[in-house]
């Protein structure tokens, strides 16, 4: 008996330096190249309604003195890499860039409609909230630093790597308008597209929640 309280005893420290082993391990895996990342992870269906319902409703403001140069984009990222180059290394399988981070291989699996492409001039960078959107719903009221922020953040699910002419179909409807083609993918659509209003306190117009609050309900 007295050996195994010994064995419980140290079980903490044991488990601690597990933990720390195990961090080392994945960071040398990160830093070799040999794991990918992924784009952010939005909350859940539950957590994205709770935040839908704290959103302010209102309906969308003009697009007077609209302009994308006040949302400056594709921003430098560090490592020679601008957003773009960022998000194409982050979310592409087996990407090798030059010294100018541009990739030279790799592919891309768009989550809008399942393709998948190895040429990233087929693949756009969508803003999961448009830019053009996020002015009607009070961009327009932000500093410009406050835009680019919104317009480069890699900390929401904001920016996704995706077909060209789809997201181009996109351009800046909301979820009342426009859904992805690829229906196991409007749970997860719905979730980012609340999670990123919610994060930069953006309003939502009626048509857009309720065509939220649908999505969400059967998620």
């Amino acid at each position: 008996m007295h050996g195994i309280r010994k064995v419980y005893a140290r079980r903490p420290a044991l488990l601690a330096a597990a933990a720390v082993f195990l961090a080392i391990c994945t960071a040398m895996v990160l830093t070799n190249g040999s794991a990918q990342a992924a784009p952010p992870t939005p909350p859940n269906a539950e957590e994205a309604r709770t935040m839908l319902g704290e959103l302010t409703e209102e309906s969308e403001g003009s697009m007077d003195g609209y302009d994308r140069d006040k949302f400056p984009h594709w921003s430098d990222q560090g490592d020679s890499c601008d957003t773009r180059e960022a998000i194409l290394k982050r979310d592409g399988e087996g990407v090798e860039t030059g010294s100018d981070c541009y990739p030279t291989s790799g592919s891309w699996e768009s989550p809008y409609d399942g393709e998948t492409w190895s040429d990233p001039s087929d693949v756009d960078i969508d803003h999961m909230i448009p830019l053009a959107e996020a002015w009607r719903s009070g961009a327009a009221d932000w500093t410009q630093d406050e835009r680019e922020g919104l317009a480069n953040d890699l900390e929401v699910a904001q920016l996704l790597a995706v077909t060209d002419n789809v997201n181009q179909s996109k351009s800046d409807q909301d979820p009342a308008d426009w859904m992805p083609p690829s229906e196991s993918y409007h749970c997860t659509y719905a979730q980012s597209w609340v999670w990123v209003k919610h994060t930069y306190d953006m309003t939502v117009d009626s048509a857009e929640k309720g065509a939220l609050e649908g999505v969400l309900s059967g998620c």
